[in-house]
């Protein structure tokens, strides 16, 4: 077991890392057992250690952070309440080690926790269930576990799309995608073996069709999805479908009255979608950019390579979860193109671009795999990094959301620092920025906001400590302004920055005030609330949603200064309630029938967005006790949604009855 002393020397060598946690921790919170939840969890890391009473103090001038030790004033009962919760709150007893140290005069806590035995993977808080009170330890984050997840802890699990679709048959298979496939094939192997095979031999050989217990074939989630007919899709999986959106402006509701310029929904066999996808984007983007008022539209075309576009077309294919029921997103922005798929990726946004891919649909990806329209061995992303590079375009940026279960895949439609670009960052000269920073200026201007890992990805050389620098000293100089703690931290042009950019160019609304600091609390990605005090934060790691900027690319407030639709006279105090609301309110009691509040607190959310604050104000209720017990569970029901689902730890984070489509 390490000392005090040996873990003070890690942190300030490497910062919080996959087997460190700092915590100030006087007392044991909900954020504490996630962290143990998670080293107990994850697979092959042999667990890990929590360090009570560290606090980085800032960095020094090299990058390195600074962590000193905080005085905790009763350990005795911070030791006591940390066995009796891992004894009692997850579904086994965690048994941890716990040793009191004396650190430059200031009492602090060393926690080992030993990673479970397989058999009794996942550890879970017995009361969330499973998957959502599972955690995991990716990087030196504690990520609440999905579906996904669950294979992990289950040697035996078969990937998902190998199960058997209910109500299918070979019936249900196009023959044009069958016959497409065969041609595919036959181009990268013409002696492959299973070309000799009837079709029904083919799709059993290819996992997308089995005999059930009757002896008749059905399709497996892989047949279908790969070789489905449409009205077999819309039947079996009716939220298959790519959605290709054309947004008039840079922000997702630009114009609430013309919120799109044109859509296109696409249904069908994937291994035929993909070109239909390819054609719908390449159609569109050579009629340019929509400019502002007043100028002329942009007659050169966006050149953005056709291999690019179709690696990104395939990667959120071939790896988006079936699990959930949400379409792929193909959103054509004036300045860029993104590309949203269901569920994060299963490889670390650290290690994005490097050799080696972990699958999530293994039989779907080799049939994509084995026709040559996906890069194989996970070589993809640094392909598409390339090739914008040889189109002198901005580099792709990806993010991926656990919290979100999502991943984005970001196309600017900018090229390398052009001639208008240099005069803009000759404004800049005085500062004498390196060409990363130069490159984070851009991509602030265009989108509105970045951090650690987007920066990271405008020049994949770059390692995180010297991103950490170079935003920490773009800071310095005024140029960003540093948003939210810990993993929820971003920036945001800074005040020697945003008088150069365009009133509307990325400017972030900030609603009713900034993300809270000290006591108060901060929003999470998952619809939690930590408590800034208990947080260490690192500043520049990842956010709570596994790093990048919101899905939407821009972190903007696309409805303005206020998400509340209905203007600032619909206020917390409830001053507008309808009648029959401010009623139901006055008859509440301190012990309300759960189910009758949670219709309250629907009914609430559909007469107007509000955020938790507000809500538990209405209700007279603590913030804490209305999320836990109402809005997580409404939220994951279905009932409620985020008003900005795409960045969810926002500072003007609402919740409404209406789903943003």
């Amino acid at each position: 077991m390490k000392t005090a002393q040996e873990l003070f020397e890690d942190l300030n060598s490497n910062d919080e890392n996959v087997r460190i946690e700092a915590k100030r921790a006087s007392e044991i919170g909900k954020s504490i057992m996630e962290t143990v939840c998670a080293f107990a969890n994850e697979p092959d890391l042999d667990g890990g250690y929590l360090l009570l009473g560290a606090v980085r103090k800032g960095f020094d001038n090299n990058g390195f952070p600074i962590y000193e030790p905080e005085n905790i004033a009763n350990p005795d009962k911070v030791q006591i309440d940390i066995a009796n919760q891992c004894a009692s709150v997850f579904n086994v007893r965690i048994r941890p080690q716990i040793e009191t140290e004396v650190v430059d005069g200031k009492t602090v806590i060393v926690v080992r926790v030993d990673e479970a035995p397989a058999s009794q993977k996942p550890i879970y808080f017995e009361k969330r269930g499973l998957p959502q009170g599972a955690y995991r330890r990716i990087g030196s984050s504690d990520q609440k576990c999905t579906e996904d997840d669950m294979p992990v802890f289950y040697s035996s699990a078969e990937s998902f799309d190998c199960s058997i679709v209910k109500g299918s048959s070979l019936e249900d298979i196009d023959e044009n995608a069958v016959s497409y496939y065969r041609k595919l094939r036959e181009k990268v192997n013409p002696n492959a073996e299973e070309l000799t095979y009837d079709d029904t031999n083919l799709l059993l050989a290819l996992r997308a069709c089995e005999k059930d217990k009757s002896g008749s074939f059905v399709l497996t989630y892989t047949g279908l999805i790969v070789f489905g007919k449409s009205m077999a899709l819309r039947r079996l999986m009716p939220a298959l479908r790519v959605d290709y959106i054309r947004v008039s402006g840079n922000r997702w509701v630009e114009n609430p009255d013309k919120r799109f310029e044109s859509t296109i929904d696409m249904r069908g066999a994937f291994i035929l979608l993909v070109n239909r996808a390819l054609n719908a984007i390449t159609d569109d983007l050579p009629k340019g950019f929509e400019l502002k008022d007043g100028n002329l539209q942009a007659s050169t075309p966006v050149d953005i390579p056709n291999d690019t576009l179709r690696e990104a077309i395939v990667n959120a294919f071939i790896h988006r979860s079936f699990r959930v029921n949400q379409p792929i997103q193909i959103i054509r922005y004036s300045n860029r193109l993104e590309i949203t798929n269901p569920g994060y990726s299963l490889k670390s946004p650290e290690h994005l671009g490097e050799p080696g891919s972990e699958l999530r649909n293994q039989y779907v990806s080799s049939i994509f795999h084995e026709t040559n329209l996906a890069e194989t061995k996970g070589s993809g992303i640094k392909t598409m990094r390339e090739q914008m590079k040889k189109a002198k375009l901005m580099p792709p940026t990806f993010e991926s959301s656990r919290e979100n279960n999502q991943f984005t895949t970001r196309l600017l439609f900018h090229h390398l620092l052009g001639k208008d670009d240099i005069e803009w960052l000759s404004l800049f000269a005085k500062y004498e920025l390196n060409n990363e920073q130069k490159l984070s200026l851009i991509f602030i201007r265009e989108l509105g906001a970045i951090d650690n890992v987007t920066y990271r990805q405008l020049n994949s050389d770059i390692t995180s400590r010297k991103a950490t620098v170079d935003l920490h000293r773009m800071c310095e100089m005024g140029l960003f302004e540093l948003k939210g703690q810990s993993r929820n931290a971003y920036y945001i042009a800074g005040p020697n920055l945003e008088p150069h950019i365009g009133k509307n160019d990325g400017e972030i609304s900030r609603g009713d005030g900034e993300i809270s600091r000290g006591d108060e609390e901060i929003s999470r990605g998952d619809g939690e609330i930590s408590r800034a005090n208990e947080e260490n934060g690192r500043g520049d790691g990842l956010n709570s949603r596994g790093g990048g900027l919101n899905s939407r690319g821009d972190s903007l407030n696309s409805r303005g200064d206020s998400l509340n639709s209905r203007g600032d006279s619909h206020n917390s105090r409830g001053d507008h309630l309808p009648l029959e609301l401010k009623e139901r309110i006055k008859q509440l009691g301190k012990r309300t029938n759960p189910k009758e509040m949670e219709r309250l607190i629907i009914d609430l959310c559909n007469w107007n967005p509000l955020s938790l604050k507000e809500i538990a104000k209405l209700i007279n209720r603590k913030t804490s006790s209305v999320r836990y017990l109402y809005l997580n569970k409404l939220i994951a029901q279905g009932k409620l949604f985020y008003t900005i689902p795409e960045m969810l730890n926002h500072p003007n984070q609402k919740y409404t009855t209406k789903k943003k489509q």
